[in-house]
């Protein structure tokens, strides 16, 4: 069974950072590409930022480029979301997901390509 549980949510303020963990179990991590969604009250889910099986091709959503960065610990099973200067507007859960498909080329922010959830952790920057 897989299982892919997120932690480091919290409350902060505008500028602030936080490091979100998903660490997962019930599959080979080292094999798959690991995503970061997020969805804000009343929105729908949306892309944040992507990392490859293999780490070396990551992929953000332009309303995070060069203040989000994702990175994965394959010895620990954990993928991770830096997230730096936040903003009222990054307030959301985030959602980590793994790819449904084993050494997948490139990173794409489509959810049809990730299999496994976890179940959110809240994030809410105050201005």
């Amino acid at each position: 069974q897989v299982q892919l549980v997120e932690s480091g949510g919290g409350l902060v303020q505008a500028g602030e950072s936080l490091r979100l963990s998903c660490a997962v179990s019930g599959l080979t991590f080292r094999d798959y590409a690991m995503g970061w969604f997020r969805q804000a009250p009343g929105k729908e889910r949306e892309f944040v930022a992507a990392i490859s099986w293999t780490g070396g091709i990551t992929n953000y959503a332009d309303s995070v480029k060069g203040r989000f960065a994702i990175f994965r610990d394959n010895a620990k099973n954990t993928v991770y979301l830096r997230m730096n200067s936040l903003k009222p507007e990054d307030t959301a859960v985030y959602y980590c997901a793994a790819d449904r498909e084993s050494r997948r080329f490139g990173v794409r922010g489509l959810m049809t390509e990730y299999a496994y959830w976890g179940q959110g952790t809240q994030v809410t920057v105050s201005s």
